[in-house]
């Protein structure tokens, strides 16, 4: 019987690999076979971690170093992605940025840089990825959504409303595209020792009343979503379509 999580043979794009989920995102569908095209805003061309780790277990890596907040960099890649000598099997639409602020303080340009990473550029690379994969009845689409895509949060009002989108524009793409072949859907982390929680962690107060609300009693790791990762990009969840799954620890269980 042929392993269903195997994804020898598949070329996977992964957005913001270059460090904490995407970096072990790119690590874990390597290690079930997958070659990785690797796009983030500071990769470098030689010599990143994650070639290394792609390398390690002896898959292919190639770099695109990519602003996302850059709509004209963002139709580059596309075009790029377009001319590689394989399609793309397996899109991972995991970058994303934050912008903390209260609400009657958050500039518009805040707004619109959040927005632009972790919406339009998601949806412009899953509607011009997503064609191909349309045209060949088969493909894979997952976005990382957040807590945020379930709950308001507090002082982030551009993420939470980017989240949020990313959860609605899962289910959206579902609904049209999951009688041709391609699943789309997303991975809400919940509260991952990354860059982007490290405001969070460095507070004390608050990082007690979120680790108190946590069943499991500790902040995720990284490495927590390789799992629902390689799913997601597997024969495995063929019948799985417009789901957010939430890898959190239990939080939205408490």
């Amino acid at each position: 019987m042929n392993d269903p999580f195997d994804l020898t043979g598949r070329l996977a794009v992964v957005t913001g690999c270059r460090r904490g989920i995407g970096l072990a995102m790119a690590e874990a569908l390597a290690a079930a076979g997958a070659d990785i095209v690797g796009v983030s805003r500071e990769l470098a061309e030689r010599g990143s971690e994650v070639a290394e780790r792609v390398a390690g277990h002896g898959r292919r890596f190639r770099p695109y170093r990519v602003d996302l907040a850059d709509p004209v960099a963002v139709r580059d890649l596309v075009a790029r992605l377009a001319d590689l000598d394989r399609p793309v099997d397996i899109l991972v639409n995991n970058a994303g940025t934050i912008r903390r602020a209260a609400a009657a303080q958050h500039a518009d340009a805040d707004w619109e840089h959040v927005l632009g990473v972790n919406l339009t550029a998601p949806f412009v690379l899953a509607r011009e990825v997503g064609r191909g994969m349309l045209r060949r009845g088969a493909g894979k689409i997952i976005f990382t959504a957040s807590m945020l895509s379930f709950q308001g949060g507090v002082l982030v009002p551009g993420y939470a409303a980017a989240k949020s989108g990313l959860a609605g524009l899962t289910r959206a793409l579902a609904n049209e595209w999951a009688p041709h072949g391609v699943n789309v859907n997303a991975i809400a982390p919940g509260y991952i020792a990354t860059d982007n929680t490290q405001a969070l962690r460095d507070d004390p107060d608050r990082s007690r009343a979120i680790l108190d609300r946590i069943p499991a009693g500790r902040w995720g790791r990284p490495e927590d979503l390789a799992g629902a990762t390689v799913f997601l990009a597997s024969d495995a969840a063929a019948y799985l379509h417009g789901a957010v799954i939430p890898v959190d620890g239990g939080w939205l269980a408490r």
